[in-house]
């Protein structure tokens, strides 16, 4: 028996251009200290940007496109067993699949060296999209990483 009370999930609220949850947990995601107006400037730029690069008349499809592109559906998790570890696949859910993808698109548009943070997350949506570029490259190799090691497969519970 559970000690503890099951966590709430809390909603968020649309984002108010799109009216998306998605755009807005992203935005939620690019925030820094609490500079919400700055994310969201950021955001709505970068998906204008993104949409007008790929000649989109509705850059919500678009962006929702690029980030399932992202999503992963397999990865590894360790399990220790009788002293040896393994690395066992297991499917994704799919809220984090979304946080996943989410994560490494930002993630790599900040690395992007010489470019605001709206070019290079344009510039990475618009990688996703055409399924190429560092996020697609990350997703590959989560699982290329889960399909070695399928052979482990059987210990998941």
């Amino acid at each position: 028996m559970a000690r503890r009370r099951k966590a709430q999930k809390r909603r968020i609220s649309p984002d108010p251009k799109y009216q998306s949850d998605v755009v807005s947990k992203f935005i939620n995601r690019v925030m820094y200290d609490g500079k919400k107006t700055v994310a969201t400037k950021i955001v709505y730029e970068a998906i204008e940007k993104f949409s007008q690069k790929i000649n989109a008349e509705d850059p919500l499809a678009a962006f929702e496109q690029a980030l399932e592109n992202a999503k992963p559906s397999l990865e590894v998790k360790s399990r220790r067993i009788g002293g040896a570890t393994y690395q066992v696949p297991i499917e994704i859910p799919q809220e984090r699949r979304t946080s996943m993808a989410m994560k490494w698109i930002i993630g790599f548009s900040r690395d992007k060296a010489g470019k605001s943070m709206e070019d290079g997350l344009a510039i990475e949506l618009f990688d996703c999209f055409n399924n190429q570029g560092s996020t697609i490259k990350k997703k590959d190799d989560t699982h290329r990483m889960a399909e070695a090691n399928k052979a482990f497969a059987h210990y998941k519970w």
